[in-house]
């Protein structure tokens, strides 16, 4: 009985375990989501009370901040009044697909907004970024940037795609040379075989010729 309840116990033990790690983490990643959505509130109450910004323009703006802010390219993201008039920010009545790749998700409005994007350490020129966001009433469904930097694994899925593409490549060439090579052998036995044939018919026919003729000049 002892024996069979001590791995019971371990389990137990370490089911308890577990759980508790993983109320921990929960605890500690809490504050930080708090954190952030403080962030960005304060972002959106700035955009629209002291730049007058569209209310959705200011939330895309506050997120594009956020999501370039974890690029490895930018430190942050700035947003000068000029960013947010018509010429560069826009709320515009979709009602389809936010994109034709991952993200279809059908929104109800499409929003574009402009900023300047701050290198790390200030080094290097600022970039112009432009964030589109797709929203169904207040809630944002979708999101894109012209992010400078391709994920890593756009590059490894393109490698891969490249060296199989090249594979394939080498591999057809090799059957080509293959079938190449049979085909001349093919082409030249029985050429041979013909030629000789034909030589041999011919002697035997020129040799019935003679014997012909001089059994008729014998009489």
């Amino acid at each position: 009985m002892d024996r069979t309840n001590v791995p019971r116990r371990l389990l137990r033990l370490v089911g308890r375990l577990a759980t508790v790690a993983a109320s921990l983490s929960l605890i500690c990643a809490a504050p930080a989501f708090a954190d952030q959505l403080e962030q960005h509130n304060d972002l959106v109450n700035k955009f629209v009370n002291d730049l007058h910004a569209d209310p959705l323009v200011a939330d895309c703006a506050a997120h594009g901040d956020f999501v370039a802010g974890t690029s490895t390219a930018f430190d942050h993201v700035d947003f000068p009044p000029s960013s947010f008039d018509s010429a560069h920010a826009s709320v515009t009545p979709w009602n389809d697909s936010f994109d034709e790749g991952k993200q279809r998700v059908k929104v109800e409005n499409i929003v574009t907004v402009e900023g300047i994007g701050v290198r790390q350490n200030g080094e290097g020129d600022p970039t112009a970024l432009k964030f589109r966001c797709g929203y169904v009433g207040a809630q944002m469904l979708a999101f894109s940037w012209n992010d400078p930097v391709p994920p890593a694994r756009a590059r490894s899925a393109e490698s891969s795609g490249s060296r199989a593409a090249s594979g394939k490549h080498k591999s057809t060439k090799g059957k080509h040379s293959a079938s190449g090579k049979t085909t001349k052998k093919a082409i030249s036995k029985p050429s041979k075989t013909s030629s000789g044939k034909s030589s041999k018919a011919t002697s035997s026919k020129s040799t019935a010729k003679k014997t012909t003729v001089k059994k008729k000049k014998t009489p």
